[in-house]
Order: C-alpha cells, then structure tokens, then sequence
C-alpha cells in the first residue's frame, strides 16, 4: 500500500495538481484524495484505472508490481 500511496501523491504533482483538482477528476471527495496519498483508504478498481489513464501510466505501476510506467497496448 505504500507504494499506492506515494506513487498517487507523486503523479499528482507532476501535474502541479492540488488535492482538490485531483478529486473533482476522480470525482471524489477532497477527503477521499487526502486518505489515498497517505494510505488510509485505498481508491476501488474503477478510479484506479481513471488514475491510471489520466497519467498514462500502468496499474502495475500504480500498485508497485513494477517500476516501469509505461501502458502495454
């Protein structure tokens, strides 16, 4: 969970991103955001993919099974 965590966090500052930017793109709670980035609740499937493609980056990415970022199509 901790790689979840950090990695949302990270992607959303790449983006120069706030928190409540970030949830009205998931369309979350600004509270939601804030347990995701420090790992106290964990996003369902269907916003995790909407992170995923939002930053074009891979669910195994996201979750830590690697460090490479980049989308198999």
């Amino acid at each position: 969970m901790l790689v979840l965590n950090k990695r949302i966090k990270e992607l959303r500052k790449s983006k120069n991103l706030t928190q409540k930017q970030f949830a009205e793109i998931l369309d979350v709670q600004i509270s939601s955001v804030k347990k995701f980035e420090n790992g106290t609740r964990r996003p369902v499937l269907d916003k995790l993919i909407v992170i995923a493609d939002y930053f074009h980056v891979s669910l195994d990415y996201l979750v830590g099974r690697t460090e490479n970022s980049e989308v198999n199509q």
